[in-house]
């Protein structure tokens, strides 16, 4: 488990993920009313120690835990970190379905542009995908739809892993509603995260 602070309150580490075999990241955002996970995985060679110290945080925090989806594979352990610690489990609405047959029952639903907990708002990216931005850390986390370039930068995922309606040409138009944020940093699932100029980057990406 490589766990990293990437701006104060703001934490990602990564997990082996045994389908994908390699390390795959998830994130923790501790908002001003609650602990935030992002995709959530549980690394598994470093259980004892993943557990101790998320149980210290959430002591230490005393804030409400919600834990968020950004697509239904990556369900993980949500379900296992929604039931230790009495969490609240979201989930965009047009995914309810694949998300529940992985994680099952979803307590809470939204759409994208619903305020969340922790500040978080979230951008549909592609089907039922979405993206979620958090404002105080300038930062964008997303699940599938980009990744980190080999070298360097960000990535459209291949068009192979598209939904229905979620080509490169509809994700871009969709994504362009972000490249007016202050984006400093996109914390990828897989691959490398852009921890400065994120923005540029993501710019790149709407425009090739």
């Amino acid at each position: 488990m490589n766990k990293r602070e990437i701006a104060p309150g703001l934490w990602r580490w990564t997990g082996w993920h045994e389908e994908w075999k390699e390390e795959v990241g998830s994130v923790c955002w501790q908002g001003a009313d609650a602990l935030c996970l992002i995709d959530p995985i549980v690394p598994r060679e470093e259980s004892d120690r993943f557990w101790g110290a998320l149980d210290s945080d959430v002591e230490r925090l005393a804030q409400p835990v919600h834990v968020f989806i950004t697509i239904y594979w990556h369900a993980r352990q949500a379900r296992a970190i929604a039931e230790r610690y009495n969490a609240r489990l979201w989930a965009h609405a047009p995914a309810r379905g694949p998300i529940e047959r992985r994680a099952g029952p979803i307590g809470e639903l939204f759409l994208a542009g619903q305020p969340l907990p922790g500040g978080i708002e979230a951008f549909k990216a592609r089907g039922s995908e979405v993206v979620f931005w958090i404002p105080d850390a300038q930062a964008l986390v997303t699940g599938d739809v980009i990744l980190g370039a080999k070298g360097g930068g960000l990535e459209l995922c291949p068009e192979s892993w598209r939904p229905k309606g979620g080509g490169h040409a509809k994700v871009r138009e969709n994504l362009s509603a972000l490249t007016g944020l202050p984006i400093e940093r996109v914390l990828v699932s897989h691959g490398e995260p852009v921890l400065e100029n994120a923005r540029v980057a993501l710019l790149r990406l709407v425009r090739a």
